[in-house]
């Protein structure tokens, strides 16, 4: 065999190892979630089960503070999927500083909007806490600092004209250390963003007795951020709660960003949808997700992958 032929060949063999490298090269889908004890952990955990379905895709499930740290490592591409409060998303968006964003976080794209969290407000009985007034004084954790479970106590507190300064003492703490410290007398109250029956506090409720707070629709009124809307905890949720408790319903987004191949946003999208029951085994709060109302009322654009998927689902025109 000649020399230029001997090349010849080893170039093509070079030259199909390359393309062989190429297209065998995973794709990393890490869902961003939020602390293990919540439900965005449980929903990712099954989210990830699905996306294995996907040719090449290595998933992953990171448990993480939550809202606010979930778009900011999106946006410096250190995640694929995130869950996010609606209000953290578009404060995102705008870059509101106070919120947690120093810039707009211009990379974020929308995949669906899911679920509603609900604001629960759950008060050991001997507390004395019935309503929001009678936080005065008393001892409450209000979620990580800068969370969206976070952002939502200071709104709510600044509408029902109260500030953490009113409080005996307030702790930074997520779902699970903040139930711990209530059930050891070390905390009065904990307010918490999260689906309802999250299980920290199907915990507490089974272990002692509690209140659950009522946040008036007057309350919710003057937060005058559209994207807090009145909403219930129905009765029987918890164990003890025998009455429907009014609270703030804050809807759920799943975020992505532009860098996502649009191929697999479109994936990453059908396969929530295709698999509803799935998620809903998962956690009930899943239950609620529809596919006909997944691409409204948004706060940043759509990822073109999903896009595609609701107008070939006949959800967009």
């Amino acid at each position: 065999m000649g020399l230029t032929r001997r090349l010849g060949l080893l170039a093509a063999a070079a030259a199909l190892t390359i393309t062989t490298a190429v297209y065998a090269a995973p794709t990393y889908i890490n869902v961003l979630t939020g602390g293990t004890s919540g439900v965005y952990y449980p929903i990712g955990v099954a989210i990830s089960q699905l996306y294995g379905q996907i040719d090449g895709a290595r998933p992953s499930v990171q448990a993480t503070k939550a809202s606010v740290e979930n778009l900011n490592l999106l946006q410096n591409g250190r995640g694929e999927l995130a869950f996010a409060l609606g209000d953290s998303v578009a404060d995102a968006w705008n870059g509101v500083e106070e919120a947690g964003f120093r810039t707009p976080l211009t990379r974020l794209r929308a995949i669906a909007g899911t679920y509603n969290n609900y604001i629960q407000v759950v008060a050991s009985a001997e507390s004395g806490i019935k309503t929001l007034d009678d936080l005065r004084g008393k001892r409450i954790s209000v979620g990580a600092p800068k969370s969206g479970t976070e952002l939502n106590a200071r709104a709510i507190f600044a509408a029902a004209g109260l500030s953490y300064g009113d409080m005996r003492r307030v702790e930074f703490l997520p779902y699970a250390e903040s139930v711990e410290l209530i059930k050891n007398r070390q905390l009065d109250a904990t307010l918490q963003s999260s689906g309802l029956g999250m299980a920290a506090i199907r915990d507490l409720a089974s272990t002692m007795p509690v209140t659950f707070v009522a946040i008036p629709e007057d309350v919710v009124q003057k937060i005058g951020n559209p994207a807090y809307q009145p909403g219930v905890i129905p009765a029987g949720t918890y164990d003890g709660q025998d009455e429907d408790v009014p609270t703030v319903a804050i809807t759920n987004i799943l975020v992505s960003h532009e860098k996502v191949d649009d191929d697999i946003a479109y994936q990453m999208t059908r396969l929530i949808f295709d698999n509803l029951t799935a998620l809903g085994n998962a956690h009930s709060a899943a239950k609620t997700i529809r596919l006909e109302t997944a691409a409204d009322n948004l706060p940043i654009p759509l990822h073109p992958g999903a896009e595609r998927f609701y107008r070939e689902a006949g959800v967009l025109q």
